[in-house]
C-alpha cells in the first residue's frame, strides 16, 4: 500500500466517523448493534488474544 492509498484510506475512515456522529442516538446504537452482530458471526477473538490479519 503506498502513500496514496493511505490517504485515501483514512479519508473514507474519516468520512464514516463523521456520518456515523452526524445520527441521531438512536441510530447510532442501531448501527452499534449491527457491528457487534457482524463480529459474532465472524468470530471475533476472545478477551486476551490478538486478532489475526486477514
Amino acid at each position: 500500500m503506498d502513500a496514496e492509498d493511505e490517504r485515501v484510506d483514512e479519508a473514507e475512515g474519516l468520512k464514516l466517523i463523521r456520518a456515523f456522529l452526524s445520527l441521531p442516538p438512536d441510530k447510532r446504537a442501531e448501527v452499534i448493534a449491527f457491528a457487534e452482530g457482524l463480529a459474532r458471526v465472524h468470530g471475533r477473538p476472545e478477551k486476551g488474544t490478538e486478532a489475526s490479519p486477514t
